[in-house]
């Protein structure tokens, strides 16, 4: 399973650098595109760091840094189609994959909290 998450939070980084190269040749653009590639960069990198926590503390303080990411990346996304720069058919598959990875990310933090409150 940490190695299919670990494609899929490098896939929605690729997608995204792929995403922005569609965008027009606009200040406004070039500002959104950097903060998107950022962020959705970030979950994969910071996914891996969770991989290699300390502890279960660590785990659950790396997670929440991908949890940050993942939200952002989506917030980015919806920017990019309310303003007009992009279409939701084009957004639409990146959202729902994105939000699938934070879903996951939220429920292993819950799953790991629930571990150490019950030792």
């Amino acid at each position: 399973m940490k190695e299919e998450i670990k494609k899929r939070t490098k896939q929605i980084g690729l997608e995204v650098i792929k995403l922005v190269d569609d965008l027009p040749t606009k200040t406004s653009s070039k500002a959104i595109a950097y903060q998107i590639i950022k962020s959705s960069t970030s979950i994969g990198a910071n996914y891996r760091a969770a991989c290699r926590a300390k502890s279960d503390a660590d785990f659950i303080n790396k997670l929440k840094i991908v949890e940050e990411e993942a939200d952002e990346t989506i917030y980015w996304l919806e920017i990019l189609e309310e303003s007009g720069l992009m279409s939701a058919e084009k957004t639409i598959t990146l959202k729902r994959e994105t939000n699938e990875i934070l879903a996951i990310v939220v429920a292993s933090i819950n799953t790991v909290r629930s571990k150490i409150n019950n030792r």
